[in-house]
């Protein structure tokens, strides 16, 4: 079997979708995206695919370190996202190949099904309370939010006190068993950081998520002298050469690889299993379309240290297109008391609805993240 050809679709909300055919007529499929960038993405997807044209599609490993290691510059969001979509579509291809989901040719499952979570009130979030108890009501377990809007490096109390309100406001909706996941998007600096993770303390998050930018990490053991909420990041973290001083130092409690951006199923998998051995949970990153989302539940099913899962059903960068809009079979992804059943079917277990892929490509999209700046004109962190 050879990879004949390829096709990218550019459709929205923001995602960009790779189909990849082999000359027996298997077809894979991935999602190479880096949101925002979605047109830089698909000229290094294509520039990837030029060295994979006729050959095997089975020798994952192999071409995953060809792609890699043969470049003199790799690594970063933009070759790794497009590595990342052509691994999910390989896998995708054998585990069609082989009639078997992609996580009986990783070892096989170690469960069954995960918990997911859903993201509540928006980049500036309101009615965060209301928003949070009907997310539970309608089955979810779990919900996230972002925590703050705009912080400087030092800002005020009042800021403080009405990121804090936002969480007591949710707390109080849905009571103490609902996980309540608090996202700090990078906005964060860490002498700010310092007092809203002690303020945050008595409402009992289930995480707080980048609580300082990825290349701050070192602040991480700053921050972790003021809490003992567990922390999250690695959604801007794009090999396992990237965690591995993250971990090393031992400051972190959940990562979030990005199956669309860390090097795909290949990579995440050798991700996970890093953290597994310093005793530090998994819970990729995912506010991706359809492809992404059964990717990351195909190395949850493998990785015991996976204990939920992030999902975009109606979060706030929807507004054209939701996640099961793509999909031929929409029930692959039903929810059931906080939980989604590990996709069965072959290769990643979903069916793309390839005509509506299509159609909708045709207009295609061009989203950017908002642009921020402080009272005083400076750029702030989105």
């Amino acid at each position: 079997m050879k990879i004949e050809s390829y096709e990218l679709f550019q459709v929205p909300p923001r995602w960009l979708f790779l189909k990849i055919v082999t000359d027996e007529g298997i077809v894979g499929w991935g999602e190479p995206i880096v949101e925002g960038k979605a047109r830089t993405v698909k000229t290094a997807v294509e520039e990837l695919m030029d060295g994979l044209i006729g050959k095997d599609p089975l020798r994952i490993e192999d071409h995953w370190n060809m792609l890699y290691r043969s470049g003199f510059y790799r690594g970063g969001p933009i070759l790794m996202s497009a590595l990342s979509g052509i691994d999910q579509a390989l896998w995708d291809i054998k585990g069609k190949y082989h009639h078997a989901p992609v996580h009986q040719l990783m070892g096989g499952p170690c469960r069954d099904a995960i918990r997911v979570y859903t993201w509540i009130g928006g980049d500036r979030p309101s009615d965060v309370g209301e928003a949070a108890r009907k997310a539970v009501s309608s089955g979810f377990t779990a919900i996230k939010m972002n925590g703050t809007e705009e912080l400087q490096y030092i800002d005020s109390y009042a800021k403080i006190d009405e990121a804090v309100a936002r969480v007591a406001a949710v707390r109080e909706a849905v009571g103490n068993e609902v996980g309540v996941g608090i996202d700090f998007h990078g906005r964060v600096h860490k002498p700010m950081a310092k007092v809203l993770v002690k303020e945050l303390e008595p409402y009992r998050p289930m995480f707080i998520e980048e609580p300082v930018l990825p290349e701050n990490n070192e602040a991480l053991k700053e921050v972790a002298k003021y809490t003992s909420i567990p922390i999250a990041t690695g959604e801007r973290m794009f090999s396992r050469w990237d965690f591995k001083s993250l971990l090393a130092d031992g400051f972190v409690d959940i990562i979030q690889p990005d199956l669309s951006h860390a090097g795909g199923i290949t990579e995440t998998k050798k991700i996970a299993g890093m953290a597994e051995a310093f005793d530090v949970a998994l819970a990729p990153h995912c506010p991706l379309g359809p492809i992404a989302l059964a990717s990351c539940l195909q190395v949850d099913a493998t990785c015991h240290n996976a204990f939920i899962q992030e999902q975009s059903l109606g979060i706030h960068y929807n507004k054209e297109n939701d996640l099961l809009d793509y999909m031929a079979d929409r029930t692959v992804f039903n929810y059931v008391d906080g939980y989604v059943k590990i996709p069965d079917g072959p290769g990643l277990g979903i069916e793309m609805n390839e005509e509506y892929v299509q159609r909708r490509s045709e207009g295609s999209h061009d989203w950017k993240n908002p642009v921020w700046r402080h009272k005083d004109g400076s750029i702030a962190e989105w």
